[in-house]
């Protein structure tokens, strides 16, 4: 079967995960710096008090643990505490130019390296009830060890940090502000999104873990099942990831009415936005939701060197507002901000679905029928590396059209727009497909198509079925991961589908034939959110 196949490529991937995962999938890569305000950029003379200590957590795990205070700070006043848990495989120093920032600024810091990571004891929970725990204990040792004030506690983090922040403000009521960056609302959704496998970003992940820590033995089953498509134990897989999913927690995270920040990137390889913005819609007390061009945790990278950055602009005015009290006006903007990933400008809205006013048909008449297990040409790229390029570059990845094999792929077009297009949301296929095989995967892509047939990609996103009865038409319906792209006046929105890319697992046997086909009673059509610029 083709997940055999995929299987034999997953030695050299993993050998490049590891090293990837170490650099920009945490957290450090670079990322355009832009200018901060005036107020934020003003530092105290005298330097903040930094320490380095042990903070014994959940069940006495010890946790290492660096504190920043205020410069002067003798006890004779109290001031907001933050917490910051490390990213997947960063050291506890991640954060200590934005800690030493928000200490200058009047905060209390603690960051501390998630358990299972480099010095800090215990396994890799990912995010499970010991991690949770663990953060509370961290506030615990805070407020009694620290001039930090019990009212005023916030959360922040990057990738693996931003998740723990959300579950714990579940968990937690003494917890008052949340910034999550680049991290999960629904950890299934992200990693196994259309029932199939993200490879990449699931080998990245596992060989950073062996690398920089010590895998659970549950997390040892769980990735090994996951990997190896062992459908026996999916029930088992899709529990363990719902408990870690703060989309699980939503009842109590509102219930407890932390100001949530959420911030992301469009290409994020890890964590795609569709995730968060599901789940930011459902938050009921205040909330931002921010989108930015580029993979995982390179909009807030510079940051994290002590360099101006967007990212964190935003989450210092967020955290100023809410556990200091500062009128900055962020309560009163349009709480959705994104940045265009085509003109680099940003945009604001009212709320997420208000990007997607507009909405345009596709149709996607006819009948198309093809092979499968082979790779057309179309595909997402390679993890960071395509995401990035289009960040700084403009460069996402490109396929030509017209040379697209029809006989492993499916091809539709639109009309040429005679005016400039906005993508703005989720693009939704739904189409009927008849499968030769009763298990298969296919690939959605959706291309900004110039005058010459060449098509930069847009968006993606794959689908996988098992159990099917070969023959009989199904319906499929899909999400396309979410983005901000502008199609220029001339061009035209092309969808392929073929069932073969390097950033996924597919489930073709051998010999499988796929079917697209549409009906008066049940048209096919892609569905985007497009409105005239």
């Amino acid at each position: 079967m083709g997940q055999h196949r995929n299987a034999l490529r997953t030695t050299a991937i993993g050998t490049v995960s590891a090293a990837l995962l170490a650099g920009p999938a945490v957290g450090a890569a670079p990322a355009t710096p832009m200018a901060q305000p005036q107020a934020r950029a003003q530092a105290q003379s005298t330097a903040a008090d930094v320490r380095f200590v042990d903070i014994e957590g959940d069940g006495g795990t010890v946790l290492k643990a660096n504190v920043v205070t205020p410069a002067g700070a003798d006890g004779s006043r109290r001031y907001p505490v933050i917490v910051l848990p490390t990213s997947w495989a960063m050291p506890q120093t991640e954060y200590l130019a934005q800690a030493k920032e928000l200490a200058d600024s009047g905060y209390v810091v603690v960051s501390y390296n998630s358990r299972g990571f480099w010095q800090s004891g215990g396994y890799i929970e990912v995010a499970g009830p010991p991690d949770i725990a663990d953060a509370s204990k961290v506030i615990d040792w805070a407020l009694a060890n620290t001039p930090a004030d019990p009212a005023r506690v916030g959360m922040a983090g990057v990738s693996y940090g931003a998740g723990i922040g959300l579950l714990a403000a579940a968990h937690d009521k003494r917890i008052k502000a949340v910034v999550a960056l680049s991290g999960w609302a629904d950890l299934i959704n992200s990693i196994y999104s259309g029932r199939t496998q993200h490879l990449q970003a699931a080998l990245m992940l596992t060989g950073a873990g062996y690398v920089t820590g010590r895998p659970s033995p549950e997390l040892q089953r769980i990735m090994s099942d996951f990997l190896t498509s062992n459908l026996a134990r999916e029930e088992e897989m899709l529990e363990w990831g719902k408990r870690r999913s703060p989309a699980a927690h939503l009842d109590k995270i509102n219930a407890n009415g932390a100001a949530i920040m959420l911030g992301n990137a469009w290409g994020d390889s890890l964590f795609p936005p569709n995730q968060y913005a599901d789940f930011y819609e459902k938050l009921t007390g205040p909330k931002r939701l921010e989108f930015r061009p580029g993979d995982h945790a390179t909009a807030e990278g510079t940051g994290l060197l002590g360099l101006p950055n967007d990212t964190w602009t935003s989450a210092h005015r967020w955290l100023d507002h809410y556990l200091k009290g500062t009128d900055n006006g962020v309560d009163r903007e349009q709480p959705v901000r994104i940045k265009s990933r085509s003109t680099g400008e940003y945009e604001s809205y009212p709320d997420w679905k208000s990007l997607a006013a507009t909405e345009r048909k596709i149709e996607l008449g006819g009948t198309k029928k093809i092979h499968a297990n082979i790779d057309s040409g179309a595909n997402g790229g390679v993890i960071f590396l395509s995401s990035i390029l289009d960040q700084f570059a403009k460069l996402p990845p490109m396929a030509s059209i017209p040379l697209l094999p029809r006989s492993f792929a499916a091809v539709w077009q639109s009309e040429r727009y005679s005016s400039k297009q906005m993508v703005r949301g989720t693009a939704r296929l739904h189409t009927t497909v008849t499968s030769t095989k009763e298990s298969g995967t296919l690939v959605a892509y959706l291309y900004d198509v110039g005058p010459l047939g060449l098509g930069k990609l847009v968006s993606n996103a794959p689908y996988t079925f098992h159990g099917t009865t070969p023959g009989k038409p199904f319906a499929v319906d899909l999400e396309l991961f979410s983005t901000a792209y502008d199609v220029p006046a001339g061009h035209r929105l092309a969808l392929v589908v073929d069932t073969v890319d390097p950033l996924y697992i597919e489930h073709n046997p051998s010999g499988a034939q796929l079917t697209f086909s549409s009906s008066a009673a049940d048209p096919s059509s892609l569905t985007v959110p497009l409105r005239e610029k």
